[in-house]
């Protein structure tokens, strides 16, 4: 499905393994070094016998911390850079400042922070803990616009103090995501009720994120970095 859309669209799309949350039981008494390989093969030789190569690792946590099976996932996606130099991306709970478990362990795995980033970082607006996390080296995914417990011009304020403090070259801008959820009961309505919250989709950034930066005296140059020139290097490894 993401190749036919990558496809039509004329985008590139970098394809992603690893596991989210959502860990199944025949995981159960797998190790590290088996998920490893795993993962490992996705980037070397393609995705359920596909040709398309991952790209980039994810691996997962939320409110609950690091539970010992998300242990296990993210060790073995640390131990998958290792072996492949493919970049991290963290599914965090930031309002639990949860990404400090998470790069603990990265740190125990050897991993070098500047090839992580956080994402999910403006769920909240402690500055402090996300100069933390950046002084830690990762990048942080300033993401899920226009919103969830975070208002969207709440997140575009924790992004311009990030900005001002210095770290503008490791901040991702990024909406996470927009869909229709056919499965539900009443699609239609769950259609009109993504369009009253954003009716720009895929757009919002560019629509509203980007003006209201700008309004915040940010400018055009900082702004090709946000959105250019930070996940250039993250991908990149500069």
């Amino acid at each position: 499905l993401l190749a036919e859309a990558s496809r039509l669209s004329g985008i590139n799309i970098i394809a992603c393994t690893g596991w989210w949350l959502d860990i199944p039981r025949s995981f159960a008494g797998v190790s590290a070094d088996q998920l490893a390989h795993v993962f490992t093969w996705d980037i070397e030789h393609g995705i359920s016998g596909t040709d398309i190569k991952a790209g980039v690792l994810k691996a997962a946590s939320d409110m609950a911390g690091v539970t010992p099976a998300e242990e296990i996932v993210l060790r073995a996606v640390a131990r998958t850079h290792h072996n492949t130099s493919v970049p991290i991306m963290l599914h965090s709970y930031s309002p639990g400042q949860v990404g400090k478990q998470q790069l603990a362990i990265l740190k125990e795995e050897g991993v070098d922070l500047k090839r992580v980033k956080m994402d999910h970082s403006n769920d909240t607006t402690d500055v402090e803990y996300l100069i933390w996390l950046l002084e830690q080296g990762c990048y942080l995914g300033m993401d899920r616009y226009p919103g969830r417990n975070i208002i969207p011009i709440d997140r575009t304020k924790t992004m311009k103090a990030l900005i001002d403090a210095g770290y503008t070259e490791r901040l991702c801008p990024s909406h996470d995501g927009s869909i229709l959820r056919v499965l539900a009961d009443n699609p239609e309505i769950t259609e009109e009720e993504r369009l009253r919250l954003n009716p720009y989709g895929y757009l919002y950034i560019k629509k509203v994120v980007l003006p209201q930066l700008r309004e915040m005296g940010v400018s055009e140059a900082i702004l090709n970095s946000l959105c250019v020139d930070g996940p250039k290097s993250f991908f990149e490894g500069v």
